[in-house]
């Protein structure tokens, strides 16, 4: 991947290197649940769980997966006209059904003009092997990214915001998907409740030593419609929450634990202010963000992989 002038991977800069050219996620919602909502393994989902906070308006599960691309479609290529897709099925779990409806959706979703891709979102207990043989073959022709939600590497922290899925469930999932021919991503919410500073460095550790491609970073934010909102209402003092300047100054420290190749695709999350509860970061926005954290690297001499150090 060619040096941007930044100092971590960013995830412009690795579509360029992949692609050549502009490529936009759409976003699908294809009313998938999740294990530790319908019972299976637990009720109520992740405390912090609004799935509401990023699903754009065209993202309705009530319409096909084509028709949601389709729409996505239309909108962007208002301003790119040539630009390629790629179909992100985002809400939920996104492996969390039988296998014959799964290979029917993600199909159906690369037979429609422009799409190049799938990047499937899900959780590390959803995955089997006939689910990851697929993506492998899928991968031969296609762009296949597979993105688990790991959140934190601290167990104690995966039973108090009822994930009902281990670190060590992680680690063995990722081992199985290594080296089949599509990327690998993570996700990891900066900030969890009960989480101290050192906890929360040490997740730039642990998630080095998973064979990830890419990785999106979340501060946590309270979230309306969800059993954290309650938590924070009955027990603020238990929540830590950053503030922007605070959060800045972490994560430029964070950044320098991380394996130097790993790909960052995101630093925040960015909640719609009618579902936001807290922290209140102003009119801030992600590229804004974005540019201070770039500043604040420059200013601290730090970088990417700094401290990062290989004991495999």
């Amino acid at each position: 991947m060619q040096f941007t002038g930044k100092r971590y991977l960013d995830y412009s800069s690795f579509i360029k290197s992949t692609f050549g050219k502009r490529v936009q996620k759409i976003s699908l919602d294809i009313g998938f649940s999740c294990p530790n909502r319908d019972g299976t393994k637990g009720h109520g989902g992740c405390t912090y769980c609004n799935n509401n906070t990023f699903n754009p308006a065209y993202c309705e599960p009530t319409k096909s997966i084509s028709e949601q691309l389709q729409e996505g479609i239309c909108f962007f290529s208002k301003k790119y006209k040539t630009q390629k897709y790629l179909a992100y099925f985002q809400a939920y779990t996104n492996t969390y059904a039988d296998f014959e409806s799964l290979k029917k959706m993600y199909n159906e979703a690369l037979n429609v003009e422009g799409v190049i891709g799938l990047v499937i979102g899900t959780r590390p207990d959803c995955i089997s092997n006939e689910i990851i043989d697929y993506l492998s073959f899928l991968s031969k022709k296609h762009f296949i990214s597979l993105e688990f939600g790991v959140e934190s590497t601290n167990e104690k922290t995966l039973i108090n915001v009822n994930r009902c899925h281990t670190f060590e469930e992680t680690k063995t999932t990722f081992e199985l998907c290594k080296d089949k021919g599509f990327y690998l991503g993570a996700h990891l919410i900066i900030g969890l409740p009960g989480e101290t500073k050192k906890e929360l460095l040490n997740h730039a550790i642990e998630i080095s030593k998973l064979p990830i491609d890419t990785l999106k970073l979340h501060h946590l934010q309270i979230v309306k419609n969800s059993v954290m909102a309650v938590q924070y209402k009955r027990n603020p003092e238990n929540f830590k929450l950053f503030t922007s300047e605070d959060y800045i100054e972490f994560i430029t420290n964070f950044i320098g634990f991380l394996r130097p190749d790993i790909v960052i695709e995101r630093f925040i999350s960015e909640t719609p202010k009618d579902l936001l509860i807290a922290p209140n970061w102003g009119r801030l926005k992600n590229f804004e963000i974005v540019a201070k954290i770039d500043k604040k690297l420059i200013e601290k001499n730090t970088w990417q992989g700094k401290f990062y150090k290989n004991k495999l």
